[in-house]
């Protein structure tokens, strides 16, 4: 008997006292649980997430549109990259005051070559307040999941108030569970047996978020 067969073999037995008028799963499970925790203004909303992004030792910046090209040169030129790997789509004017060599997302590109690359800038797909976590899905301001995984150093462009929800329930109504969801809660960190913390092990050392809002802001770090 294959691992196959016995794999199947155990779910057919689990399901051996399933009647067939039993409701489907969607009807199964309740639903009643917290959306989200509080009431919260749009503001606080924001504020939140910023305050436990932090927490998770990402660096937060707020911004406006106007000014996000040379704040996103800035953080480039602290970092130094001779390389900054670029999503297809992601909005040239984004990038219109960076002047290191762009590297583009691309399906022939091999870890090796990824790995000399220092900076990543991209989009999200949504930023969750409670938790301090954005999501990647893949998108062509995101590109694939493998480019901002090597890179050792993250920009995260998240747009304020509309990619911004309170809870993870929210935002799991916005995402689309075939695409390959990146699930981001500060920059990559692993602990060994003694609770020593390492970062960068598992992608970037470094994870910075800006909040573009088109309120006028002064630039934040928290």
């Amino acid at each position: 008997m294959s691992s196959r067969e016995r794999v199947l073999g155990r779910v057919q037995r689990a399901l051996a006292d399933v009647r067939e008028d039993d409701p489907p799963y969607e009807q199964a499970v309740r639903r009643d649980y917290l959306r989200e925790h509080g009431d919260r203004s749009v503001e606080q909303t924001v504020d939140l997430l910023a305050e436990n992004l932090a927490d998770y030792r990402a660096i937060v910046h707020r911004t406006d549109p106007e000014e996000l090209p040379y704040l996103i040169m800035r953080l480039l030129a602290m970092q130094g990259p001779q390389y900054v790997l670029v999503p297809p789509w992601l909005p040239p004017e984004w990038m219109s005051a960076a002047d290191p060599t762009r590297v583009h997302d691309r399906a022939v590109s091999t870890a090796h070559e990824l790995d000399k690359v220092g900076s990543v800038v991209t989009g999200c797909a949504v930023a969750i307040a409670e938790t301090g976590t954005i999501v990647l899905d893949g998108s062509p301001d995101q590109g694939r999941r493998r480019i901002t995984l090597i890179p050792d150093h993250h920009i995260c462009v998240v747009r304020v108030p509309d990619q911004v929800v309170s809870s993870v329930p929210q935002a799991l109504q916005r995402l689309d569970p075939t695409r390959p969801l990146t699930w981001i809660s500060g920059p990559s960190a692993t602990s060994d047996i003694e609770l020593d913390r390492v970062e960068g092990v598992h992608g970037p050392r470094t994870l910075e978020v800006v909040l573009v809002s088109d309120q006028p802001s002064s630039e934040v770090n928290l």
